[in-house]
């Protein structure tokens, strides 16, 4: 009886597995910080209110320069009448009237394109629209608000002038690349964007095993 008194009074020791628990808990919580964090620094889904603010904001700020722009080539500089313009060795600003898409492209059509390509831009910018109020990825979108800047401005101008207002002249060694404006850099770079998104989720997902 007296050991058992004893054991009983200094209590007993616990058990071996409980001692680790609370390092297991501790690592746990580090992996899964170290999991968040790499997930945040990857682009990581937000709340979706966060992402339509960012393509929004972009959006918003795409017009407004593509038109301040185009506002102050027509009749600040007066480009219409002076043509073109020598800013640097490579880089001219040369007036040109474009009723094709974006870079000259379907330059043809350019009869019924004033309907064709704005009714096209409207429906793009719909679907993108939708897909901007869905995402949870802030690189989507803002590369989704930089592609609808760029094609709304553009369509101001077919609805006002008739055509697109195109006046950044790159050329460099005698050639010379097509004129455009910054709401067709603007697009191009919204589509890059969407393009290096779409690759690094993809490779990402791959990397963890899981499919889209």
């Amino acid at each position: 009886m007296c050991p058992l008194l004893e054991g009983a009074g200094r209590g007993r020791e616990p058990c071996g597995p409980s001692r680790t628990v609370p390092a297991l808990r501790c690592r746990r919580r580090r992996a899964g910080r170290r999991v968040s964090e790499a997930v945040l620094a990857a682009g990581a889904p937000r709340p979706a209110w966060r992402c339509r603010a960012i393509g929004a904001a972009l959006f918003v700020l795409v017009l407004l320069l593509d038109q301040g722009s185009k506002y102050w080539i027509l009749y600040g500089l007066d480009l219409p009448n002076r043509v073109s313009v020598p800013v640097l060795p490579f880089f001219n600003l040369t007036m040109v009237w474009n009723h094709a898409i974006t870079f000259g492209m379907l330059g043809g059509l350019a009869g019924m394109g004033r309907i064709v390509f704005t009714a096209l831009a409207l429906a793009v910018v719909l679907v993108l629209t939708i897909w901007l109020a869905r995402t949870t990825r802030p690189w989507v979108a803002g590369g989704l608000g930089a592609v609808m800047g760029g094609a709304i401005g553009n369509v101001i101008d077919r609805l006002h002038y008739g055509a697109v207002v195109d006046f950044v002249h790159l050329h460099a060694y005698g050639h010379s690349f097509y004129v455009f404006n910054l709401a067709d850099a603007s697009i191009d770079c919204g589509v890059a964007i969407l393009l290096f998104d779409s690759l690094t989720e993809r490779r990402g997902l791959a990397g963890t095993g899981q499919e889209r």
